[in-house]
């Protein structure tokens, strides 16, 4: 006969065979994702539908287990499961604990693409310490003019939010846009990264940035399919509100969407 006693954090499983008992204690494992809580507070919380049904269902976690939170603003927390519920697990957090690690000062402004190609470069660059991606229109850009991509920056954003649970980093890459290159060109401040074929084959844009909490923020920009306009170039290489640096990306042609995680492995 086996009897289960569930307690804590474990469970003690008792065998009764032959007139003997033995007991079996059995840990709980906590499951190996991050879950994703907006607002992370000491105290009862409720995670949503999704996060809960995938704590329950897929990653089966029950009452007592610890799930790892996180808000994607630099906040952790182990919270215990008290009811595990598919709809609305609840949860009690004892401590907030703040990253160790400043937000990234990394940026990438890349230009609108068509089919999917966003959402694939979102889904990996999101897995990198980088603090934003910006959506631009460009001369080249292979969207229409006239769409405003409310379709492309949700499913975007969802892709960030996948990427900063599967990465386990402390903060969410930001989706911005779309907007006009040269209206965002004019109103930024800070440096700029161009691929170019003439730049340099590696940079460290972190130099000095670790003393530094106001360090100067980085956009890295990856042109559409053949690149920017002559115009646009011009505009980036005699930009004044920032240092401009080129990276040289290799002797071969690459897709856009190739392209701009190749540049931020050169650059991270």
């Amino acid at each position: 006969m086996q009897i289960r006693h569930p307690g804590g954090n474990a469970d003690r499983i008792q065998y009764c065979r032959g007139g003997l008992v033995f007991f079996i204690f059995t840990v709980m494992k906590t499951p190996d994702s991050r879950f994703y809580c907006p607002l992370i507070s000491v105290g009862t919380i409720i995670l949503d539908e999704n996060e809960s049904s995938h704590a329950v269902r897929v990653c089966r976690a029950v009452n007592g287990e610890i799930l790892q939170l996180c808000d994607g603003l630099g906040h952790y927390a182990d919270a215990t499961i008290t009811k595990a519920d598919a709809k609305a697990c609840e949860v009690r957090v004892d401590t907030v604990e703040d990253a160790p690690l400043k937000r990234p000062r990394l940026n990438l402004g890349i230009a609108c693409l068509k089919d999917d190609a966003l959402e694939e470069v979102v889904f990996h660059a999101a897995q990198t310490e980088t603090d934003s991606i910006i959506f631009l229109r460009t001369d080249y850009s292979q969207e229409p003019k006239n769409s405003d991509l409310k379709k492309t920056v949700r499913r975007t954003e969802l892709k960030s939010l996948v990427s900063l649970k599967q990465s386990k980093k402390p903060w969410m890459t930001r989706i911005e846009g779309p907007i006009e290159f040269d209206k965002w060109l004019k109103d930024y401040q800070g440096d700029l990264i161009l691929c170019d074929i003439d730049g340099e084959r590696k940079l460290d844009i972190n130099e000095g940035a670790a003393e530094n909490s106001n360090a100067t923020p980085v956009t890295l920009l990856v042109g559409p399919e053949g690149g920017f306009s002559p115009r646009e170039i011009e505009a980036i290489k005699t930009f004044k509100n920032g240092k401009v640096h080129l990276l040289n990306l290799g002797n071969t042609r690459l897709r856009a969407r190739t392209a701009a995680i190749i540049a931020l492995g050169k650059v991270l």
